[in-house]
């Protein structure tokens, strides 16, 4: 908020507790302007003493700005250009300069700021005025700005982090998923070789069987070989013996023949 000259033509009462506020406004600026004038030049002196007069005649104009911004208190200094006054509420020096910097006043009609400006408290809050440089002001803000552009480097970092911590909670749910795939696919593995080794083992078996029936044909075929040789031998004897018997029952025939004759012939 920034006052121009305008707000001093403005009247109205005022409680008794602002005239005894302006009053310590002015002691307190006078106090401080005669603590450090001794140690400046004259002409240096002599305009802060002017400035100083100049911002206690209207300590009513800045007051009222006060109470109506609501804040603490407020800068307060006389344009370098043309002298009307200027007020920037705020709750500290570097708050009101802050509250100044980030208003579009700045852009479209900024103030010419002296070296050294004023933060004036409210009448209900017991402190003196405070002297801030306008450098002071300035790097502070600067110092707000890095600040913030920090804040928002770390933002930014902050949100590439979230989107890492996804891309990496999606790729282990990957990783997971090839994990399963590869104990799935092992698992298959040790299946199949389960079942090729049972494979080779009945192989095994079967060639096993294989040698020993082809080893139990082969006794077959002795065998066979050796039941034939003794058909034809147990033939062979068979004809001998029906050949022997057949001249043994001639042989007995006559026998028995010669023996009826010899019978007959007794009777």
């Amino acid at each position: 908020m920034i006052l121009r000259d305008a707000m001093l033509g403005r009247t109205q009462s005022r409680p008794s507790y602002t005239v005894v506020s302006g009053l310590y406004l002015i002691g307190a600026l006078m106090l401080a302007g005669c603590a450090g004038h001794s140690l400046m030049p004259a002409a240096q002196s002599e305009a802060i003493r002017n400035r100083e007069r100049a911002l206690a005649s209207r300590t009513d104009a800045i007051q009222t700005a006060v109470k109506q911004s609501g804040k603490v208190g407020a800068l307060a200094f006389l344009d370098t250009k043309d002298g009307h006054l200027v007020v920037l509420p705020g709750d500290s020096p570097a708050d009101a300069w802050a509250r100044y910097a980030a208003s579009p006043e700045s852009g479209t009609s900024p103030v010419s700021v002296p070296v050294v400006v004023t933060f004036v408290y409210r009448t209900d809050v017991p402190k003196a005025p405070e002297t801030v440089t306008q450098s002071a002001l300035q790097q502070h803000q600067a110092q707000l700005t890095s600040m913030a552009a920090f804040a928002s480097e770390l933002r930014r970092i902050e949100e590439r982090l979230g989107l890492v911590q996804r891309e990496l909670a999606a790729t282990k749910q990957d990783t997971d998923k090839a994990v399963a795939d590869v104990r799935a696919l092992a698992e298959d593995l040790a299946a199949v070789r389960k079942f090729m080794l049972q494979t080779a083992q009945l192989g095994w078996l079967n060639h096993e069987l294989t040698v020993e029936n082809a080893s139990g044909i082969r006794k077959m075929a002795t065998a066979s070989q050796e039941l034939t040789a003794s058909s034809a031998k147990l033939e062979d004897t068979l004809r001998q013996l029906s050949e022997s018997l057949a001249s043994q029952l001639k042989e007995l025939a006559a026998r028995l023949g010669a023996i009826q004759g010899k019978i007959q012939n007794l009777k």
